[in-house]
């Protein structure tokens, strides 16, 4: 895509559609287009260790929490904004992969939680420092005034969209 293909759509649908205000792709547009970018910017260092989408998710969500790095499937679906068939299927790759195990809760003894394991805790720290170092050098060339609006808009956007 050129520097502002998303202008370029919007000036075709404004002679196309002069009835019409396209002015929602600017923003929307842009946003879609950048998380699909985003995205492919960020994955190699996931794929370099053969993680499949949204399972660095789960072990940075158990990293998060602290030791003993454990959170139940429903702890787990609220903390990635997933559902929990979602973090099943994940949880049960990384189970076989080694990286995180299952366990009866102490709680409740019909409850399961998921934990990571000493494997799993030494990739995500060292994973995460990897895919900060990626996102940091994505956003350098924004001044630091720019990065404050930038995340005051899309927090904002974040709200109306929720609501």
């Amino acid at each position: 895509m050129n520097e502002d293909r998303i202008g370029d759509i919007v000036a075709q649908w404004r002679r196309e559609r002069p009835e019409l205000d396209p002015d929602p792709l600017l923003i929307i547009g842009r946003i879609q287009w950048l998380a699909e970018v985003l995205d492919t910017a960020l994955r190699p260092p996931f794929a370099e260790v053969d993680l499949g989408n949204g399972e660095f998710d789960v072990l940075a969500a158990l990293r998060r929490e602290g030791a003993p790095y454990t959170l139940t499937a429903g702890q787990l679906s609220q903390r990635m904004l997933v559902t929990t068939g979602a973090v099943t299927k994940r949880v049960d790759r990384l189970v076989t992969r080694g990286l995180v195990s299952r366990s009866v809760s102490d709680i409740d003894a019909r409850g399961r939680v998921v934990g990571l394991t000493p494997a799993g805790v030494a990739l995500t720290d060292r994973l995460i420092e990897q895919h900060l170092a990626n996102e940091a050098a994505i956003l350098r060339e924004l001044s630091d005034a720019d990065r404050r609006e930038l995340e005051r808009l899309l927090a904002a956007l974040t709200r109306i969209v929720r609501s």
